[in-house]
């Protein structure tokens, strides 16, 4: 429908002034996401075994820095209260999630489709020569892997063993939530992850503070190099990394820059928050695509520059690759 100042008229017959209808709309956003807020179901009944109760409280969510992206939404800065909750210390484990498989007999999304995405620098030449048509156009650094999945982050030929502190990756948005439910848990809103990952500090670009490797330390998994071919791996990984391999942020949360990327529970939009409320917001009602935040290792200033607390971006809920992963939380 038309915002035109000339396509509506009020009931007596004069023209309103073309702010009322986006005013309306910016109501309804509010009223709408306030009551969501308040109906969101809380859920406690998960161990907190390898958990942090965070107090919660206000903080400033989102960025305006230049370093940022305005047309994801990271912007504008505004402050957010969230209740107390508990967050998991690290991403969930290829152990925690075998553990769930065996108990629940539980399929992913990866294992039903036969395949999963591989990024080429990890496959050996003779497996990216058996793959045919295979790769993203545009983004030909994406192989598309038969028999890739969780329990085979390769392909066939490859296994977890020996890497269980690992992330466990090519998990789905309904992996991930199907693993939460078992847990007693829920995925993090996107405030919730927001709160955690800044660890006390206020409107840092990373968790630790504003310079990605301070005094040359390395402080997260992501690429050092020529995107996407050479990748140095001047922090010590060429790939994923355990999730305790860096420092924990001043929450004594572990991997949650880099590495991975992580699912929140909100579903995507680059403006819903404009107007929503900033009392535990839990994203629009509904999309296409839900929340990732965090980055991951093949993360580069480059060409991703998402890596940053704010930072923001999206995926379909039945999208997995090498470099998705998720972490719970829990009420309390």
């Amino acid at each position: 429908m038309s915002t035109s100042p000339h396509s509506h008229q009020s009931r007596d017959g004069q023209t309103p002034h073309p702010c009322c209808v986006p005013s309306k709309a910016r109501e309804q956003v509010m009223l709408q996401s306030k009551a969501a807020s308040e109906r969101f179901r809380r859920i406690s009944s998960g161990s907190t075994e390898r958990m942090i109760k965070l107090d919660g409280g206000a903080f400033l969510m989102g960025t305006d820095t230049k370093e940022g992206f305005p047309a994801d939404g990271e912007g504008p800065v505004r402050e957010v209260h969230v209740d107390p909750f508990y967050v998991d210390t690290s991403p969930v484990t290829n152990e925690q999630f075998a553990e769930f498989a065996r108990a629940t007999g539980y399929i992913s999304e990866s294992e039903r489709f036969g395949w999963s995405y591989v990024f080429h620098n990890q496959l050996a030449p003779e497996r990216k020569n058996e793959l045919t048509d295979a790769t993203i156009e545009g983004l030909d650094w994406w192989c598309k892997v038969n028999h890739a999945d969780w329990k085979h982050p390769y392909g066939p030929d490859s296994s977890i063993s020996g890497f269980e502190q690992y992330p466990v990756t090519h998990i789905a948005w309904l992996d991930a939530a199907e693993y939460a439910q078992w847990a007693g848990k829920r995925l993090p809103t996107e405030a919730e992850w927001e709160y955690a990952s800044r660890g006390g500090l206020e409107q840092a670009l990373f968790p630790w503070g504003d310079e990605l490797e301070p005094d040359g330390r390395h402080l997260c998994n992501v690429w050092q190099g020529e995107f996407p071919n050479l990748d140095t791996a001047d922090d010590g990984y060429a790939g994923l990394s355990p999730v305790d391999a860096f420092p924990a942020n001043g929450y004594g949360i572990l991997s949650i820059t880099g590495n991975a990327w992580e699912w929140c529970r909100d579903w995507w939009s680059p403006s819903w928050h404009v107007h929503a409320t900033r009392q535990n917001p839990i994203g629009p009602p509904g999309g296409e695509r839900k929340v990732v935040k965090g980055g991951s290792f093949l993360c580069h200033r480059s060409y991703c520059n998402r890596y940053r607390v704010a930072a923001r971006t999206s995926n379909t809920p039945d999208s997995a690759t090498i470099n998705m992963t998720f972490r719970c939380v829990r009420d309390c």
